[in-house]
């Protein structure tokens, strides 16, 4: 699919951007902002406005995409494994629990809730993610944070690394989405070919593609929002 997404106006927004973010001055309109260095790496998001589409109506859509440079390096993962699995996540500096730990938490609501709070993202091991439901109840699913099954020959960091680089487009009842593409310490060019393809990836999941887009912003966490596609 073309990118519809114009690379000198990316490329610009995406260098004010980063320049905020790096405590420099940048035009915003007609205005000189000063930007601020803040004391955590900033995430960089892309937020889009749909258009020509009923949530009501029109077929919700789900869609996932592995981006070429993780987005949100320092997302934190727990391992909810066997014993093989424990010994390997404790090996590689991952946090982990096994049946026994799961079962400490005693189906406590309060408990599994504070559990999916501390972290970004769940992996299991194919023996665990049957026992999950039974162990802790519906609370990560509600959370939208059910482990990722980990099978018994696949490689822990590779998979890590694989769930921190997976974008996820979903359909709610608002007509804005947003994901994050990219961080302020990552190179430009990584942060442009990860906007294109989220904004090309996101098009194609949509009945008229980017007919079905409006707007799409980019900014970081603390930043201003630049507008990359009108």
């Amino acid at each position: 699919m073309s990118n519809k997404l114009n690379s000198a106006l990316l490329e610009k927004c995406i260098s004010d951007v980063l320049a905020f973010a790096n405590g420099e001055t940048i035009t915003k309109g007609s205005d000189e902002v000063k930007g601020k260095k803040r004391n955590f790496t900033e995430t960089i998001e892309i937020q889009i406005t749909l258009k020509n589409y009923d949530p009501q109506r029109d077929k919700r859509f789900s869609g996932t995409f592995r981006l070429p440079t993780i987005p949100r390096p320092n997302i934190k993962c727990c391992m909810l494994g066997n014993a093989a699995h424990c010994e390997q996540a404790d090996r590689i500096g991952i946090d982990h629990m096994s049946v026994d730990d799961l079962k400490k938490l005693n189906k406590n609501k309060k408990l599994v809730k504070k559990l999916a709070k501390k972290y970004d993202f769940f992996l299991a091991s194919d023996n665990m993610i049957k026992q999950i439901p039974r162990l802790l109840g519906p609370g990560l699913t509600k959370a939208g944070k059910f482990p990722t099954l980990l099978a018994g020959g696949e490689d822990m960091q590779e998979k890590i690394d694989e769930v921190k680089s997976t974008i996820k487009f979903q359909m709610k009842k608002v007509m804005c989405l947003n994901v994050a593409v990219g961080n302020v310490a990552m190179e430009k060019q990584e942060i442009i070919v990860n906007t294109q393809l989220a904004s090309n990836f996101l098009a194609s999941l949509l009945k008229k593609q980017w007919q079905n887009i409006g707007q799409i912003y980019i900014k970081s966490t603390m930043g201003p929002s630049h507008q990359i596609y009108f």
